[in-house]
């Protein structure tokens, strides 16, 4: 039996490797050593963890998978937390969570009985904690999105101020006859600004201190 850290943040800024020491003292305190570890800043709400599938690919029948909370493994839908328990399965490792305290059973039996109860039990338990890890995902996206609905509501999220030096050179260089080509080389302006510009002097409106979203 090989013991595999699993380690997982999900943003660039935030340290993947924070938990590193916890996984190490736990299993030292079981006279165990952790073989390989395996460290990445993907969202635990997407299948799309590399480090998590090199992991299971180097992984052998008996194997423990490591984590910190059940939390780091998944915050998957319903649909691809089935996915990944299968793909965990079929490798024949066994999970084990600092928080799942179950799970740690899985480190030290040998008994044939009693690891089948208890990776029933885990199987259950990991079930019931992952859907809350997705639950808890799915309550603050949707807090978030209430949050920023009301503060545009209140006039409290508006658009970018406008680049007034940049669109006044811009204005210039279309009523000059050059080519959006040229002018969006020059700027590094969107083209959708460009025509927003471009019907402003249609317009003959050349005042480019007003406020325009995404300019």
């Amino acid at each position: 039996m090989l013991v595999r850290a699993y380690l997982r943040a999900s943003t660039k800024e935030q340290d993947a490797g924070r938990a590193k020491a916890d996984l190490v003292d736990f299993c030292q305190a079981r006279g165990l050593t952790i073989a390989a570890t395996y460290e990445e800043n993907e969202s635990g709400a997407s299948l799309h963890r590399p480090q998590l599938f090199r992991l299971l690919e180097d992984s052998h029948p008996g194997d423990v998978l490591l984590i910190e909370q059940v939390d780091r493994l998944s915050r998957l839908t319903e649909a691809d937390w089935d996915k990944l328990k299968g793909m965990i399965k079929d490798k024949g490792v066994r999970v084990v969570a600092l928080d799942l305290p179950t799970s740690h059973m899985m480190m030290t039996s040998d008994d044939g009985f009693t690891s089948r109860m208890f990776d029933a039990i885990n199987s259950m338990l990991l079930d019931m904690l992952a859907a809350i890890a997705r639950k808890d995902y799915d309550d603050r996206r949707r807090r978030q999105a209430q949050g920023i609905a009301k503060a545009k509501a209140e006039g409290r999220m508006k658009g970018r101020p406008e680049d007034a030096t940049r669109n006044e050179a811009i204005i210039a260089m279309l009523r000059s006859g050059q080519s959006w080509n040229t002018i969006v080389g020059a700027t590094g302006a969107s083209r959708s600004t460009l025509s927003r510009l471009a019907q402003r002097i249609k317009a003959g409106e050349t005042n480019p201190n007003q406020t325009a979203p995404g300019a």
